[in-house]
């Protein structure tokens, strides 16, 4: 068999591969219309899939399009723009004020094509009128070091911004508009994924002000008065700005896990793919999984092995310390501590947008002997999961995987080796 590592490494790549847009998206592209074809979109992937579109379509096509920086790649006819994420800047608030101007005054003869990728979110933020960025941008942050799972993150987003929670959509009338999505998010829930700008948003302002008094986040007034006078209302289902709703997902976690389980199959192991939604506490996770890993080596149960156990979804981490991590490398941590050397058991967690956290990072291997090789370099695993620095860990043992932008992104992926002990 293959050296666990290596097809760890090669499991991370298929799951990647099945999520590129020159493979997933020219299934998915609709028919030309009679008048024109307008093209807007945003997430980590937009460019690509901008590039994807620009290669299949046979008529002309004009439009706009904003990824994260760096994210950017070359197209014709499409402009890309990019701007930040994870917490917004204003080249994203110009570039969103920019598409949802270029979308008014379509005629019903036209078609908007809207490219929907993780990150979105951020990369049109857009407040409402009122809301300064600078006030949104502290919001982000303490949002997204809160440890709140993305679909109560992306309610509050929806409820402060005048392009998400279905106004693009509802800009757009009378056109017809296609969604082409690549899910990020737990569920594939179209709200969720870049906090909906073409979709009904059925969740309401008081759930967002519910969210954030659960997660003991404290507003300026101009937040508070948006969402306690319900300015901020999304466009709600059966609103008849939107139309008939198009959304076509080109690309899932699941579809990632099922990528990998086929080649994990291919190199003689068993694969299970547990779960594309897991969500929680990115350590307590690891503990869990742990768990299950062990149970197999000594117990033979749930499954025997040799076998690959494959997961997804986006646990979180509420950020106490002031290391460099991300919420793979800290399930990942977690996770070698609770298995304390057991023999048999190799893992790898990334993000397949290649950057766990704030790093360009994107995840890291570990093996039995990682806390040992840990301790002989004078490194305490302990410190380093509760001061959030898994990235300094696992770099300082030359056990992190730096992929480069991947330019799509379908969520966290986990995969876990297991032989007999």
């Amino acid at each position: 068999m293959q050296a666990p590592r290596d097809l760890l490494g090669r499991l991370f790549d298929a799951a990647v591969h099945s999520a590129q847009p020159a493979y997933c998206l020219p299934p998915h592209l609709p028919a030309a219309p009679a008048g024109r074809t307008w093209v807007v979109g945003a997430g980590k992937a937009a460019a690509t899939m901008a590039a994807a579109l620009e290669a299949h379509w046979s008529g002309p096509l004009g439009g706009l399009v904003v990824t994260r920086y760096g994210h950017a790649v070359a197209t014709r006819h499409i402009e890309v723009v990019e701007a930040a994420h994870p917490v917004p800047d204003e080249a994203g608030c110009r570039a969103a004020a920019r598409m949802l101007a270029s979308v008014r005054g379509l005629s019903a003869h036209d078609l908007v094509i809207c490219l929907i990728s993780g990150g979105g979110s951020a990369l049109l933020p857009l407040p409402l009128d009122g809301i300064a960025l600078a006030e949104e941008q502290t919001l982000a942050r303490a949002l997204l070091t809160s440890g709140a799972p993305i679909g109560e993150i992306n309610c509050v987003r929806r409820h402060l911004s005048a392009i998400k929670g279905g106004r693009l959509a509802a800009a757009c009338a009378p056109a017809q508009v296609v969604t082409l999505a690549i899910s990020d998010v737990p569920g594939d829930a179209p709200r969720d994924i870049a906090s909906g700008p073409t979709v009904a948003d059925p969740t309401t302002c008081a759930d967002a002000l519910a969210i954030l008094e659960r997660q003991h986040i404290a507003v300026p007034d101009s937040i508070a008065r948006v969402l306690r006078s319900g300015a901020g209302e999304s466009v709600k289902p059966g609103d008849p700005q939107l139309g008939p709703i198009d959304y076509r997902l080109i690309a899932t976690p699941h579809d990632a896990l099922r990528a990998a389980a086929r080649l994990a199959q291919a190199a003689g192991y068993v694969p299970h793919i547990l779960s594309d939604t897991i969500e929680g506490d990115a350590a307590s996770v690891g503990q869990v999984m742990a768990a299950i890993a062990t149970s197999i080596v000594r117990h033979g149960e749930p499954f025997r092995a040799p076998c690959v156990l494959l997961s997804g979804g986006e646990t979180t981490v509420t950020v106490t310390g002031n290391g460099s991590g991300g919420r793979n490398v800290q399930f990942l941590l977690s996770l070698a501590i609770a298995l304390d050397g057991a023999r048999g058991i190799h893992a790898f967690a990334g993000d397949t947008d290649g950057i766990d956290g704030a790093a360009d990072i994107a995840g890291a291997f570990i093996s039995p002997d990682t806390l040992a090789r840990a301790r002989a370099a004078g490194l305490d695993p302990r410190r380093s999961l509760a001061s959030n620095d898994a990235h300094g860990f696992f770099g300082a043992l030359g056990d992190s995987h730096v992929s480069g932008a991947t330019l799509t992104n379908v969520n966290d992926f986990r995969a876990l080796i297991i032989n007999a002990g």
